[in-house]
């Protein structure tokens, strides 16, 4: 999103902000669908850490939400090591001293076969995706119990269920695995009144998907698509926002598909 779209949205959301005073880490936030949600939230009034890999991803979206009167912090750290979640659950609370939104959408994706991926990229493509998701909800956990509007989100796929594109075999049964860990975190934290729900993509546009695929190939994939194109970042950042709001206070253990109807397949008019 650029900065002239990041301006209208704020100027659209002014008078309804829905994450006002909140406190919310958004994890691979530095790129893509990460940096759509960042963006997002910090226009609805949320105080947001942007947690990456590479800070010099960051530091545009960071940019923005500054120039824009909004409140963030970026932070470099491994996402695929167990003290990253402890690291940045912590930075969130000494900066704002409250914990209120953990959204998990970082991930590793080599575009290879099954086959042709070693051990050590396949326990890291779980360790970035699975694993950091249980550690953060194991870290954020206790500073959530605290919020009245604790909500875990994550970034899934429609490969978790329809694992049939060629090349991301392992990364679809990393997304099958956080589908699975979000139902059962929801049973586990309801006690507490701690939503946990996941947004499922179909294509999205971000600089690693047009960089894997050429315009003819996207453009196939897009007649595929009722709506007719992929998606781009925003939409998937406006499901997250609904999420996290009050609005989805009453529900849990979701995962809501945001793919234009591409689960549908391509439509046939039988009356032409």
């Amino acid at each position: 999103m650029t900065s002239s779209a990041v301006d209208h949205s704020v100027q659209s959301t002014l008078l309804t902000r829905r994450l006002q005073g909140r406190v919310a880490i958004v994890t691979g936030g530095g790129r893509g669908i990460g940096a759509a949600i960042a963006r997002l939230f910090a226009a609805h009034g949320a105080r947001v850490l942007i947690a990456t890999r590479t800070a010099s991803h960051g530091e545009s979206v960071l940019e923005d939400i500054r120039n824009l009167g909004g409140e963030a912090s970026l932070i470099e750290v491994d996402l695929g090591e167990r003290a990253g979640a402890t690291t940045i659950v912590n930075r969130a609370l000494e900066l704002w001293g409250q914990l209120d939104i953990v959204v998990h959408n970082a991930a590793y994706l080599p575009y290879t076969s099954l086959l042709g991926t070693d051990d050590s990229e396949f326990q890291k493509i779980f360790d970035v995706s699975v694993n950091t998701g249980f550690w953060l909800i194991k870290d954020a956990y206790p500073h959530l119990c605290r919020s009245e509007s604790a909500r875990i989100l994550f970034t899934s796929s429609l490969s978790a269920d329809r694992n049939h594109l060629y090349g991301v075999s392992h990364y679809g049964a990393a997304k099958a695995a956080i589908n699975s860990l979000v139902q059962g975190a929801a049973v586990e934290l309801g006690k507490d009144a701690i939503t946990v729900n996941a947004v499922a993509p179909g294509g999205t546009r971000s600089a690693s998907f047009e960089a894997s695929l050429s315009a003819e190939a996207i453009r196939q994939w897009e007649q595929n698509i009722p709506l007719g194109r992929v998606g781009e970042g925003d939409d998937i950042a406006k499901a997250m926002l609904f999420l996290a709001s009050d609005d989805a206070a009453y529900i849990t253990g979701q995962i809501v598909v945001v793919d234009g109807g591409q689960l549908l397949g391509q439509q046939l008019n039988l009356m032409d």
